[in-house]
């Protein structure tokens, strides 16, 4: 049966972004935190979508009326994790809305808002942070391990479709190890995607928050790591060959160059870069990613590295991981995940713990 063949149980056929959506974003939804149970009750009786945005919306208000009665009693840790989890699946109603932005900058705006809410009863807290970058700012969650003086900080870079408020088990991993984090929306992400298109030299950003990190005294602004996923995994390799303060850096399924696999991506994904580039057309925006290109660029990391890829990545191959690693000229760890999707999602244990360990052993020093 063609996936434009398929049909609901009433009998209405289904759009076949839903059925992608169903077939390949659960295991993303689950290694950040929404429940299986949620994932199957919004997605079950969609059949367009154009009705997912407000589908996953209702959900995050579910819980966030949670959050609100738990706060009225008292109940602050279960505040912080209702609200947490409202502006999840509030990011998951717009991460890829992109054909409605207006409907998409709503539930932005509401991810942005609960995850905020959430910050003070986090354990560790969070502190919501704004670096200075040229006329504006970029947003960030600044959390600092509990009892650690001064510690290394990683910097958690999204990648074209997630943001801030998705870094919350990664940002756990590193905290459990005495690390501070701070996640951050650089430009074309989150907060700055709407105001300011997707660059390819990341480490101008980077650079930026490091700045601010070293007028710090709760952190050691002299040892920075890097931790990048998707496009994030591109994107921290490129600031780790050009902002010398990097000490360390993991990528996560990173493309070597984006254009090698721009045609066989979903519509969803080229849609996307086509908003966050702020292009006109597709035409418009392959000319613009075209930038996005580690020739070159590779040979001049000499920080140390983990790269991470999957067997099974269907956007970025687990070659580009090889390549990567064989390229860089620092120490480098290799993690291949036999039958590993797109940033490691159906198993995060096969990397998670791994390079939290490497981090805080490369940081210590």
């Amino acid at each position: 049966m063609r996936e434009q063949d398929i049909v609901s149980d009433a009998g209405t056929a289904i759009d076949p972004r839903i059925t992608s959506a169903i077939a390949h974003w659960g295991g993303r939804f689950a290694a950040h935190g929404i429940a299986t149970g949620d994932f199957a009750e919004v997605t079950r009786d969609l059949t367009s979508y154009d009705d997912w945005c407000a589908a996953w919306s209702q959900r995050g208000e579910l819980h966030a009326q949670l959050g609100e009665l738990a706060e009225r009693e008292g109940r602050l840790v279960s505040a912080g994790e209702h609200y947490a989890t409202g502006a999840l699946c509030y990011h998951y109603g717009k991460f890829l809305f992109v054909q409605d932005v207006e409907q998409m900058r709503a539930a932005h705006e509401r991810a942005v808002a609960l995850h905020t809410r959430a910050l003070p009863w986090l354990t560790p807290p969070g502190e919501r942070v704004l670096v200075p970058f040229g006329a504006t700012t970029l947003a960030g969650v600044l959390r600092r391990p509990v009892g650690v003086d001064r510690p290394p900080v990683v910097l958690l870079v999204s990648g074209l479709d997630s943001t801030k408020e998705e870094a919350g088990p990664h940002e756990a991993a590193l905290l459990a190890r005495g690390i501070a984090t701070l996640a951050f929306d650089g430009p074309g992400q989150g907060e700055a995607e709407y105001d300011l298109p997707l660059r390819h030299d990341f480490e101008v950003p980077v650079g930026a928050v490091i700045d601010l990190l070293e007028t710090r005294d709760d952190v050691d602004g002299a040892r920075v790591g890097l931790w990048g996923r998707s496009l994030g995994g591109h994107l921290v390799v490129r600031a780790a060959a050009f902002e010398p303060r990097v000490r360390a850096c993991v990528s996560l399924s990173g493309s070597y160059r984006v254009l090698d696999t721009w045609e066989k991506r979903p519509g969803l994904n080229r849609m996307a870069y086509v908003v966050r580039t702020h292009s006109a057309s597709e035409e418009d925006a392959a000319g613009r990613i075209a930038a996005f290109d580690l020739t070159g660029v590779t040979e001049q990391v000499t920080c140390p590295m983990y790269v991470v890829g999957g067997t099974a990545d269907r956007l970025a191959s687990h070659e580009v991981a090889v390549r990567i690693a064989a390229e860089v000229r620092g120490p480098v760890e290799l993690n291949v995940i036999e039958g590993g999707t797109h940033t490691g999602s159906n198993k995060p244990y096969a990397y998670r713990p791994a390079a939290a360990d490497w981090l805080a052993a490369t940081l210590a020093v």
